[in-house]
């Protein structure tokens, strides 16, 4: 639960940290109005994307959560961005695209790299705890003749 939620913010911090590095970049004043104007076509992308590839269930995975979860936030911003005639360019796109890709594909890379000690290991099987589907069919062969 608390992952799911953290993952949402995560996601979020990452839009609201876009939008306001476009804003430094542009010269334009960092305000929490501005913010909001021009992040919530991204925010509503993000939280699109969350319901649609239900990520509470692996929140931090990378492929296909965090791929999908992304693709959904640039395809729904850009498209609100386009209904509202707010500016879709291609270069806009592609720095979009590329900038939102890292950072939220990172921050989830960094949570599993934090929180690896957490998963389950996998158990390895030897060579004498091993069994095939061959090797029971040999047994179970040889036992009926």
């Amino acid at each position: 639960m608390f992952r799911s939620l953290g993952a949402l913010v995560g996601d979020l911090l990452v839009v609201i940290l876009f939008v306001a590095v476009g804003f430094v970049q542009h010269g334009t004043p960092l305000t929490s109005e501005n913010i909001f104007l021009v992040g919530w076509p991204f925010a509503v992308g993000v939280l699109l994307g969350h319901l649609a590839i239900r990520a509470w269930r692996a929140p931090f995975r990378i492929w296909p959560h965090g791929v999908f979860v992304w693709a959904i936030t640039l395809a729904t911003s850009m498209a609100i961005r386009t209904l509202f005639s707010a500016g879709t360019e291609v270069s806009f796109l592609i720095v979009t695209a590329v900038t939102t890709a890292v950072l939220m594909l990172g921050w989830r890379a960094i949570a599993l790299f934090a929180t690896r000690s957490e998963r389950p290991r996998p158990t390895v099987v030897t060579g004498g705890e091993a069994s095939t589907p061959a090797a029971a069919d040999k047994k179970h062969t040889s036992s009926n003749s």
